[in-house]
Parts: structure tokens; sequence; C-alpha cells
């Protein structure tokens, strides 16, 4: 008798497993595809982050996972410290098994084990942020996003710029010593992206402002990243800013009293007098439109591209004990011109590479394992970033920016 139990129970078990990730038993009641018969409070989403709360890139993100469920009344499932292995795709895998119909990852490592766990699953929808690969994947139920956070590195630019400005009339500094300094994660096209379209916002206002760049090799090292800042300042950096995760840099710069720009939220409550303004991706509504397409049994993009329209790219309120006087101003006169194309971050016209104006380029946007160029990416003078892929592809060493260096 009690084989027979067992042999029922494994039935039982493996029926399940195989409806929860599509099998031949698989129906929408068991995997979390919500049907007409079901309630959309009944419906799971489920999220892996690489860090947990500490790090600000993916506390932007719990925070948005945490409204975009509870705006549309459904049931979040939270995974945190995630690294980028195998561990991903079971930690995807276990959250179909918990009902999850919707699955996102927060790390661009994650992408590949998120594609398996996709694989194995066809009937519940997974999402992945930075990634490259939706759109050459071709499957129905994988897709990336991303936003155009260039537009918001520039906006944070343009304060950055106001900053020098300020410090060159008041004497503080001189016009050649407007020097900003950057704390990096790593070499990706990603990070370039962010500190050149920062940088060319902050040369939008202080024409004779040079950037050097540290990076750490990891995106969440508080110990390296105050480090960096600290080398930067030290090379007489006065102003820092970063594309990493931890508190590191924005701490260093309250305690050398150095202005700072941050990432993914306000440092204002632990630096209030240096802290000016930070740009971040606002995930809300991609979440939403993702959650509610998956809820419904809809399509949801392949690649997907939030703007400052659809309140992706957002800032935070400018802190004015730190910030030149009406760089709130400045910011929304400037983000109006991005708005209606008057100005293109990347316009060919404001950057050099390697004392040329570049009139072409072929950038590497169909990812291969050699990273090739594929697709040409500048017309109408200026490169045309994340337009034809979510994720940032813009890789090039512009003059005026110093790699430290670039191990990394």
């Amino acid at each position: 008798m009690k084989k027979i139990v067992a042999i029922v129970l494994a039935v039982l078990f493996v029926c399940g497993a195989l409806a929860a990730c599509g099998g031949s038993n698989s129906n929408t009641a068991n995997n979390g595809a919500a049907t007409a018969d079901q309630k959309k409070t009944d419906f799971k989403a489920g999220f892996i982050f690489l860090h947990d709360e500490n790090s600000t890139y993916d506390l932007n993100f719990i925070n948005a996972a945490k409204q975009a469920c509870e705006n549309l009344g459904v049931e979040c499932i939270l995974k945190t410290n995630i690294g980028e292995t195998n561990d991903c795709k079971n930690t995807a895998l276990d959250l179909v098994d918990q009902g999850c119909g919707f699955v996102f990852a927060d790390s661009f490592g994650h992408e590949d084990f998120m594609i398996a766990a996709a694989k194995e699953c066809p009937d519940v929808q997974f999402s992945h942020a930075t990634g490259t690969k939706a759109h050459t994947e071709n499957l129905a139920n994988f897709h990336n996003a991303f936003a155009s956070i260039y537009e918001g590195r520039y906006l944070a630019g343009v304060a950055a710029g106001l900053k020098l400005n300020e410090m060159i009339e008041s004497g503080k500094i001189t016009a050649d010593e407007a020097k900003i300094g950057y704390v990096g994660a790593y070499t990706y096209a990603e990070v370039k992206s962010g500190y050149t379209s920062f940088f060319l916002g902050a040369r939008s206002i202080c024409p004779t402002a040079t950037m050097e760049v540290q990076f750490t090799g990891s995106w969440y090292d508080e110990t390296a990243e105050k480090e960096a800042a600290t080398t930067l300042i030290n090379d007489k950096c006065v102003l820092i800013s970063q594309h990493a995760d931890s508190m590191g840099a924005p701490t260093a710069c309250e305690d050398a009293g150095v202005p700072d720009v941050s990432y993914n939220g306000s440092t204002v409550e632990s630096c209030p007098n240096t802290f000016i303004v930070s740009s971040r991706i606002d995930w809300t509504p991609y979440l939403e439109y993702a959650i509610k397409a998956a809820m419904n049994g809809q399509s949801i993009d392949a690649d997907w591209t939030g703007t400052l329209a659809t309140q992706s790219v957002v800032l935070t309120d400018v802190n004015d004990k730190a910030a030149a006087k009406d760089t709130q101003a400045k910011i929304d006169e400037v983000k109006a011109k991005l708005e209606s194309g008057e100005i293109h971050v990347f316009d060919t016209a404001t950057f050099t590479v390697k004392g040329e104006t570049l009139t072409s380029y072929m950038a590497d946007v169909d990812t291969d394992a050699e990273y090739k160029g594929d697709t040409e990416v500048i017309a109408d003078g200026y490169f045309h970033e994340s337009e034809y892929r979510s994720a940032p592809y813009f890789d090039l060493d512009i003059d005026g920016i110093t790699l430290l260096n670039t191990a990394f």
C-alpha cells in the first residue's frame, strides 16, 4: 500500500512540474497564466535581483516591482542576492513552480539563464533588464527592456556643468581645472554610454570640462567604489559621478566636501552637503505594461525602450544646498528640447574621436561571440543610441575623457 501511495505522489509531482513548464499536461490554471475563470488578483509575478536593498541599483528595481504589483493588485515574489550563475535559472524555475506567470531578472549576466528557463517553460513570460538577445533569440516568451537613461544622465550632466561654472565664477577653481571624476563598474557599452552622455551634458554647459574614469570591476563593491572616488579626488577631480551601485563614492564625496551626482536615487539624507541630483530608470511603467500583458495573454514587445515621455527616465529633486542656482529651471529647459528632438545627446557635432568627427559607425547591435559591428548607427548628424536595441551599444572613447584603468 505504501508503495502505491508513493508512486501516485511521484506521478502527481511530475505532472505538476510538466504543467508548470508547459509540458504535455500543462494548463493555464497550473502555470500561472491568467484565464477568464481566474481573478486577476490571483496572478503572481516573480522577480530576481542580483543583490538586495543595500544596492542602489537593485533597490530601484525592488521598489518598482512592489509598486507595479501593488498598482495591478497581483502577488509579488522577490528573490534577492541571486548570482549570474545557474542559480538564476533554478530560481526562475522555482518561481514558476510557485505559480508565477511572469518572471523578471535585473542583471546583465542573468540573461542566458533566463533564456534557458524560458525555453523550458514556454507558457510563462520571462523579461530581463539590460539584455541584448531577445530580438535575435525569437522566443515568444522572452523579452528585453531598458530605457533611454542616457538622456537622464545628460540632464544630470547639465546640473554638473552648472556646478562647475559656479565654482569657476566664484574663483574656487579655474576654467582649466574643471575636471570631473567618474567611478565606473566595467568597460561595458552600458557604462560607456552613461558616462559619455553625462560628460556631454556637463560640457554643453561648461565647455572646458574634462573627465577621468576609474573602473572597479564590480557592480557593487562599496570599498572599491569609495577607493576609486578617493583616487579621483586626490587627482584633483572637483566633482564626482558614478555608474556603480553602492554608497562608496557618495560617502567619499561627503567626507571630502566634493560635489557629487549619484545614480539610481537620492543620497541627500546621507550626503546633504554634496549631493546635487541623481538620474534613474523608473521600471514601474515597464513592469506594469509587461505584467498586465502576461495576465491578459497579450504579446509583450521583444525589446522595449522606455523614454522621458513614458516617465521611465526620471531625475530626483535637486538639492539646492549643493546645486548651483537655477539648476532645476535649466534641467527643465533642456529636457523639453530633448523631448522635442531639438537636442540629441550624441550629436556628432559635440564630440570627436581621435580628433575626428564621426560620420559613420557600425555598432554591435545583434550580439555575437566576436562582438562585431553589424548596424550603422550614425544618421542625421547623431548616434542613434537605444533605437535599434533597447540596451546601450555606444562604446566609443571620445576625446576629453581619460580612462585611468581599462582592465575591466
